[in-house]
């Protein structure tokens, strides 16, 4: 993400005095909540659906996963990088390429 994109995200909350409601906990919620409403955008076709309806659910899961970085002080580089070299591990190429098994059934 832009750093002007964090920014604007991080003013937004600030001008708003919003901080005070973002505990870990009720972000995560946030999270979750409208990663539901993400779903809810296909829930009743795979293939059509409203993209700007899908474009503003996405955005509010990755605002709010700009927000639960912030207040836990993480990069998301580094948590990202970390996280892609355990699966790199658990889903080697030779054992895992074209197949949708969990690792532990590869």
């Amino acid at each position: 993400m832009r750093q002007e994109t964090i920014d604007r995200i991080r003013k937004f909350t600030e001008d708003r005095d919003w901080d005070q409601f973002h505990s870990p906990e009720n972000l995560a919620k946030s999270i979750v909540i409208e990663a539901a409403e993400l779903l809810e955008c296909f829930q009743w076709s795979r293939t059509e659906y409203d993209l700007q309806h899908v474009k503003e659910e996405l955005a509010d899961v990755m605002v709010y996963t700009r927000n639960l970085l912030d207040k836990l002080g993480l990069d998301e580089d580094e948590i990202v990088n970390m996280k892609m070299e355990k699966n790199e591990k658990k889903y080697p190429v030779e054992k895992a390429r074209g197949s949708s098994a969990k690792y532990d059934q590869l």
